[in-house]
């Protein structure tokens, strides 16, 4: 591999093609689904993936099918596939929904108002997540330019992420017969510490979520009758979550729920923070 010739063509390539396209892809409000009840009705949603869409269809990659596909009452996907070499399946995942405008913008910059300072763009969904299925694609095309053998591709662009990937599921459901057993999934969704090196997040802490309730009558009392005698809802709460976690250091305490960190995993805790230092 020739990587001077990879790096400007990449570099050429984004700047020509992929920048431009992450510009009209900003100006676009299409919330998440948590953030835009009507997002159906609205139309933004199915405007950034006709964008998507049709910067795919133009890529010259041989053997790409791209595809949207809708289940009834669900988000749209794009779904790519690419033939390569031999039988292994690489899946790369992104997704293009926004989270909301929020606050705290600078004067001159706004969640749809794509802004280009130096080499780098301001605006909503940029880098979370718009640029994953255009920097799948041109990693997939560099390769081939080069004459570079890659495995058979899946790309797999969600329109739900933010709300939670709810609709995810079903489609890989749908899907699991085109999908295949992938050997690797690169989920181009991350973050980096600086932007002098490429970073790889390998493990990410889980999250568990619960609604929890606590009754104590069956039927309401005055506070002047009962308060005292009848325990207090919040009392028994806080008294069960002291169960599962140290109040005072945040340690969660049932052991089954610990694990031995691996040796390499703190080797790159390490690492990370010399490259990063104390900023």
């Amino acid at each position: 591999m020739d990587s001077k010739a990879l790096g400007k063509f990449t570099g050429a390539l984004w700047d020509d093609e992929i920048v431009p396209q992450l510009t009209e892809y900003i100006r676009i409000p299409n919330k998440s689904p948590m953030f835009d009840a009507d997002w159906a009705s609205h139309g933004y949603m199915d405007q950034a993936v006709a964008l998507l869409e049709g910067w795919a269809r133009r890529q010259p990659i041989p053997g790409m099918q791209v595809e949207v596909v809708r289940l009834p009452g669900r988000t749209p996907l794009i779904f790519i596939e690419i033939a390569g070499h031999g039988d292994d399946t690489v899946l790369l995942y992104g997704h293009l929904d926004k989270q909301p405008e929020m606050t705290g913008w600078a004067a001159h910059l706004g969640p749809w108002t794509p802004v280009l300072e130096g080499d780098r763009l301001y605006g909503r969904g940029g880098a979370d997540d718009g640029y994953a299925m255009y920097g799948a694609l041109a990693a997939i095309r560099a390769l081939h330019e080069q004459g570079v053998p890659y495995a058979r591709c899946v790309v797999m662009i969600e329109a739900c992420e933010e709300s939670g990937s709810y609709d995810l599921p079903y489609y890989v459901d749908h899907l699991a017969a085109r999908i295949g057993k992938p050997s690797l999934i690169v989920c181009l969704d991350s973050g980096c510490g600086n932007y002098d090196q490429l970073w790889l997040t390998t493990s990410l802490r889980g999250l568990t979520g619960g609604n929890l309730t606590v009754k104590v009558l069956e039927e309401g009392v005055h506070s002047g009758d009962a308060s005292g005698i009848v325990a207090s809802s919040f009392r028994i709460l806080r008294k069960i979550l002291s169960r599962l976690e140290d109040e005072t250091s945040g340690r969660i305490l049932p052991q089954q729920l610990h694990v031995q960190i691996p040796e390499q995993r703190m080797a790159q805790a390490r690492r990370t923070a010399q490259v990063l230092g104390s900023a």
